[in-house]
């Protein structure tokens, strides 16, 4: 048929924009499906807002590191600290501690070194005021989730024992008796 509806329409059939069964939607429905749509898309959002760490537990802080002891013994914030684990002829004593943290730890304290004169077992004690500096906190071996500090700076606060510098450090070797100077440059 063509468009008076008398003949064959050249266009083929057309469709239907509206079929007598459905209704219009009205003004009412359509505000609350696209209130529905709205409310999708915000939940949508948020949930990729939240990230995913949110809905897992925080992993436990790591513990500082310990200095560890001639009894190779873990130690935080001792009040002494044995230097010469051979013979005991120098000890960190009334140690009191600034800091003591991941990377580094502070202490005020005195250095007690046995002079030694005329031999050690007949040596007489001197004290030498230190500020003590532990650092490098490296993994120790047979504790895996404990580090321990590797190095311990000394910075002699008056004067130092003979024949070592004001500042000195010393790496923390565990399996000698008792740790080698380095002057600090």
């Amino acid at each position: 048929m063509d468009a008076s509806g008398n003949g064959p329409n050249p266009r083929g059939p057309q469709p239907r924009t509206h079929t007598p069964t459905q209704t219009p939607p009205q003004p009412r429905a359509r505000s609350r499906v696209r209130t529905g749509i709205l409310l999708s898309a915000a939940a949508a959002l948020m949930a990729a807002a939240v990230p995913a760490s949110a809905s897992q537990p925080a992993p436990a802080p790591t513990p500082d590191p310990v200095v560890v002891d001639c009894f190779s013994k873990g130690q935080i914030r001792p009040d002494e600290y044995l230097l010469a684990c051979g013979d005991g002829n120098n000890r960190l004593v009334d140690l009191r501690w600034n800091t003591w943290g991941p990377k580094t730890a502070t202490a005020t304290g005195t250095d007690m070194v046995n002079d030694c004169r005329p031999y050690c077992a007949a040596g007489r004690f001197r004290p030498y005021p230190v500020t003590v500096t532990l650092s490098d906190p490296q993994p120790w071996p047979d504790h895996p989730d404990t580090q321990r500090f590797a190095t311990i700076r000394l910075l002699y606060t008056h004067t130092a024992p003979t024949p070592l510098p004001k500042d000195v450090t010393y790496k923390l070797v565990y399996d000698t008796p008792s740790p080698t100077p380095t002057p600090t440059p």
